[in-house]
């Protein structure tokens, strides 16, 4: 049987668990939208969103 890959990853490095990927929209003075996306860690999401 083949190993299972799921297993080895949930068991591997935890440094991309640390981050977030946050997206917010902005809006542009023609008053269109654009996106701003971030990779952020985790105890800067809420500091990401007041800004």
């Amino acid at each position: 049987m083949a190993k299972k890959t799921v297993a080895t990853l949930q068991t591997g490095k935890t440094d991309g668990r640390s981050y977030t990927k946050v997206i917010k929209m902005v809006k542009t003075d023609k008053g269109s939208y654009t996106f701003n996306e971030q990779m952020v860690p985790n105890e800067a999401v809420q500091d990401f969103f007041k800004n």
